[in-house]
């Protein structure tokens, strides 16, 4: 079956955090919205026929989560991965993130270090402050090339300060995919230094040849003692509203202390819809998410070629994964807060500052390209009509 991602679905007037509140967040209602990260395509029409199938039936009481919901999980994750999990492994969670505060309440005490790699996914940050942990950087730094690695010295010398080690792979903003050599490094520091491993691994299924997500935990077995693993069929197939992930816990230990934090706060339940859509989802999916990851890196091309052409005065290097470009603007003569608002009011765009994802991200932007071409197309034209009328386009 042939897919269509062109085709636009309007979404204003549907309580769209994305379309409705962009006169609240731009102070303008106009702007092309490519800030939240979920996309603006259906998903497929297993999933939609699904959860129409369970609204029609009149009562929406207490439900529960069959066996053929993990093993969904199970198979997916075999089939993408190459992982084989068993069912005790498999914890339910709301969202990543409550499953990632849930497990640094769990593993850690008030004071102790999570270790974070900025610029990164802005929820790390706030919800270690929130909870009273202690935040500690170990920023990625750029390679001459423009892209993203891991300062590994730097990394042994904070992990030694630190209860947990709070990564995101696939890169949330920095697109970056790590490979299995900087995955194992990192398992062996966090071994050394008797750290717990919070891998979020949403974007995992979002990854574009030749690069392949590699779950951290499946490498080897001391990894998977520490590891605990946070993976969800929102990003992939654009059903956050379900608000239905997973944690993966090999270790028993881990897996009862996380098991009792979640009970404290009676968060186990979920809801009628995300119990429908993910095991529709991760049994019918694959051909859908084919076709998306082709049409999505057509969408970066676009842009990549886009900027080459005739805005070289912004760099970004091509991510690896996510469907997120993480833009350089630090060419042009303006503060940060100043490029914001030139995206905002001169080009109409809204997207993420990029301090928002810690200092690091000063001079930067992100920007959602998970939307139909006609829109990227329409996004870049105004932001190269913009720069043009500003002098800022051939800045070298």
């Amino acid at each position: 079956m042939k897919y269509d991602f062109d085709k636009i679905v309007s979404r204003e007037g549907t309580d769209s955090e994305k379309f409705d509140l962009r006169n609240e967040i731009f102070g303008r209602s106009d702007v092309i919205p490519m800030w939240v990260a979920d996309m603006d395509f259906t998903p497929p029409a297993e999933v939609i026929d699904a959860v129409q199938r369970r609204a029609a039936h009149p009562i929406y009481g207490y439900t529960c989560r069959s066996k053929a919901f993990n093993q969904s999980i199970i198979g997916w994750v075999q089939r993408r991965g190459g992982w084989t999990l068993r069912p005790e492994w498999l914890e339910f969670t709301p969202g990543v993130v409550p499953g990632i505060v849930t497990a640094i309440r769990a593993f850690t005490q008030e004071g102790d270090g999570v270790v974070i790699q900025p610029p990164v996914y802005h929820p790390f940050a706030r919800q270690i402050r929130y909870n009273n942990r202690t935040l500690i950087n170990n920023p990625l730094r750029q390679r001459k090339d423009g892209s993203f690695e891991i300062d590994f010295e730097d990394l042994d010398e904070k992990l030694a300060q630190a209860k947990a080690f709070l990564m995101c792979n696939p890169h949330n903003p920095s697109g970056r995919v790590f490979t299995e050599q900087e995955l194992r490094r990192i398992g062996e520091l966090c071994e050394k230094h008797d750290v717990v491993i919070l891998s979020d691994e949403i974007h995992g299924d979002l990854v574009y040849k030749p690069h392949r997500h590699l779950h951290i935990a499946a490498l080897d077995p001391r990894f998977a003692k520490r590891t605990v693993t946070f993976i969800a069929p929102s990003k992939t197939f654009n059903i956050a509203g379900f608000a239905t992930a997973v944690c993966i816990v090999p270790d028993e230990e881990l897996h009862r202390k996380l098991h009792r934090e979640f009970m404290k706060f009676h968060i186990d339940e979920g809801n009628i819809f995300g119990s429908v859509a993910l095991p529709v989802a991760y049994n019918h999916g694959d051909e859908w998410l084919e076709q998306l990851l082709c049409y999505l890196d057509g969408n970066i091309s676009y842009v990549m070629d886009f900027l080459k052409e005739k805005l070289p005065s912004v760099r970004c290097v091509r991510p690896e994964g996510t469907y997120l470009m993480w833009l350089d603007f630090r060419r042009w003569p303006l503060t940060h807060d100043e490029i914001y608002h030139f995206m905002i009011d001169r080009a109409g765009i809204g997207v993420n500052e990029g301090s928002m994802f810690g200092e690091e991200g000063r001079g930067w932007m992100r920007l959602n390209i998970a939307t139909q071409r006609s829109v990227v197309r329409r996004a870049m034209d105004q932001l190269y009509g913009a720069a043009l009328e500003a002098g800022y386009d051939k800045i070298i």
